[in-house]
């Protein structure tokens, strides 16, 4: 039953990793895009609102489709004055408790109260404010609800591996 349950939780991570990878690639576009509208602006004289939205659209792809990815691997931002001297097992509640108790009751409720906001969104097939941005408003919006299930997924791979972490035989007590 343990190997079922890593198992699952390795899927998730292969899932969070492979959409991270290639949101990974939206930074070479974000350096592009933007080094265009430099030189568009400054040597040309031309501004473009497509072209700065849609720098603005890859960097929402990265954060929004890298961020549970990045739970993954610690990469956000925590208070590690406890945690980083807690023992292994302290560890492991610490993790499970917020999983349960935090990131994944938010990752169902950010995903209940977006489905409305981004079907509206596409029921119109929402553009941009302004007269030359991009159609794709809708699209952006999508992010939305997607990183909610991404994020609420790893939630899921953190609650197990902590749980597992709490099953496992306990660490000898040092006397």
């Amino acid at each position: 039953m343990k190997n079922f349950f890593q198992e699952i939780a390795g899927g998730i991570d292969g899932v969070n990793a492979a959409i991270a990878n290639a949101a990974s690639w939206c930074c070479l576009l974000i350096v592009a895009v933007e080094f265009a509208a430099v030189v568009m602006r400054y040597a040309f004289g031309v501004g473009s609102i497509a072209v700065q939205e849609s720098a603005l659209y890859a960097q929402a792809v990265l954060v929004m489709l890298a961020a549970a990815w990045t739970l993954k691997i610690g990469g956000h931002v925590r208070v590690d004055v406890f945690y980083a001297q807690a023992l292994p097992r302290t560890r492991a509640i610490v993790d499970l408790c917020g999983a349960l108790v935090f990131l994944i009751p938010f990752a169902v409720v950010l995903a209940l109260v977006s489905i409305p906001y981004v079907a509206r969104s596409w029921s119109i097939l929402e553009r941009s404010r302004e007269a030359s941005g991009l159609p794709f408003v809708y699209l952006l919006k999508t992010l939305i609800p997607l990183f909610a299930l991404l994020i609420g997924l790893q939630g899921v791979a953190q609650a197990i591996r902590a749980a597992l972490a709490l099953a496992g035989p306990a660490a000898p007590s040092v006397r």
